[in-house]
């Protein structure tokens, strides 16, 4: 028994001599040690978006838990480091320079002005970051990791099917009400591409994004006899819009971008004109959608965090940590973790398969989106996340047309 003791003793220092040779044997970055691998989150977990944050970051947490389980990345615990900005431009600074020396990257960027005001830094820093955003403008830096389908894909998705649905036909008249920012610009790209390959005359709203006031362009837009209305728009003005409609008598379908979807919206005094009137376009499953991934994420998110209330942020945030992972194995195939080797490995990623929370995705097209595919769902009150699945992942052929003419 002596011996064996020493002989197993003998063999756990060996080994963990050599964990710890195949440790240092990887080229290592900032917030990189023999032990862990910490990524960034930069968010608002006090603002105005702070219950999406919150629950994106369990979505993160979920993911990274049975990772870390499984071993890790290149026998490395991955760990989340944060700092909340408010949804503050200032206060993200703040945050980003302090996290940036501590981090390899960023798992995490909350907030379209915030992402914009560390762009350039990311630039000289060499690390690469995920924003909680899908603008196509963001694809010109080769440092930001858009996981999922962009805005104007999903728009030119969600008309397709209301297309197909007879909703309107080749040269009636829709509506796009959008918010003045990259997220509502981006919209637009899509349902301009969409009316002139259909011949649609299409009528544009812009609305502050500080406002909830968009009565006026819903009543313009029933003037002119739109068959349909797309909604970039935050959930308070997606909320106005439908209710403006039902009051007014106009029975128009409206469709909204995800971000301009929340589940409090189900307990307004909008609720019964959304649950009648909206569909939702995402580039992310819905929470209640009944696959084998995403029904995995919520039997594991349920599990683990039986007292909270789930949204489709909780596969945003599982998406991102599939996708980051992904990325950092190939940095640890080619024993590189630092930022130009973890650069290099998400440039030649090809292919990471969510099952199904998302499209499959492709980061080593440049300038391109990572997947071209969307859901559309309804709001449900009685489904887990507010949303039930209407058409599950698909391409409109107006996407291919729109990525060959890109090409």
């Amino acid at each position: 028994m002596r011996n064996l003791a020493i002989g197993l003793t003998a063999a756990l220092l060996v080994g963990g001599c050599a964990a710890g040779e195949e440790n240092n044997q990887v080229k290592a970055g900032p917030g990189v040690t023999d032990q862990a691998i910490s990524l960034g989150v930069l968010t608002d977990l006090t603002g105005p978006f702070s219950s999406t944050a919150l629950i994106r970051i369990k979505g993160y947490e979920l993911f990274l838990g049975e990772l870390n389980e499984r071993g890790g990345i290149c026998g490395r615990k991955v760990e989340l480091t944060q700092e909340d900005h408010g949804y503050n431009v200032d206060r993200a600074l703040e945050g980003y320079f302090e996290l940036e020396p501590r981090v390899l990257g960023f798992i995490d960027v909350t907030g379209a002005p915030m992402t914009a005001a560390i762009a350039p830094d990311l630039m000289q820093t060499r690390a690469v970051a995920a924003p909680a955003s899908w603008s196509a403008s963001l694809l010109g830096n080769p440092h930001m990791m858009i996981v999922g389908t962009t805005y104007d894909l999903d728009v030119i998705n969600g008309l397709d099917h209301l297309r197909r649905e007879g909703v309107f036909q080749d040269g009636d008249t829709i509506g796009h009400i959008h918010v003045d920012s990259d997220y509502g610009r981006n919209g637009v790209e899509g349902s301009t591409f969409a009316a002139r390959q259909w011949g649609l005359n299409l009528i544009t709203k812009s609305v502050p994004e500080s406002t909830t006031d968009v009565i006026t362009p819903v009543q313009e837009l029933k003037a002119a006899g739109a068959k349909a209305v797309f909604l970039s728009t935050s959930p308070p003005q997606t909320a106005t819009a439908v209710a403006t409609a039902e009051k007014s008598g106009w029975d128009a379908p409206f469709l909204v971008n995800a971000v301009g979807y929340d589940p409090m919206i189900l307990t307004s005094p909008a609720a019964s004109a959304v649950l009648k009137r909206v569909r939702v376009v995402s580039p992310i499953a819905p929470y209640a959608a009944d696959l084998p991934g995403p029904r995995s994420v919520a039997q594991a998110f349920e599990r683990k965090y039986p007292d909270l209330e789930p949204t489709g942020s909780v596969g945003h945030g599982y998406a991102i940590g599939v996708a980051f992972a992904a990325v950092l194995e190939k940095a640890c195939a080619n024993r590189d973790l630092s930022r130009d080797g973890v650069l290099r490995a998400f440039h030649d990623t090809n292919s990471v398969d969510t099952d199904s929370i998302t499209g499959p995705l492709r980061f080593s097209l440049v300038g391109r989106p990572s997947s071209t595919q969307s859901y559309i769902a309804r709001p449900d009150a009685q489904a887990p996340g507010g949303l039930a699945v209407v058409a599950n992942l698909f391409e409109s052929d107006l996407v291919k047309l729109k990525g060959t003419r890109a090409k």
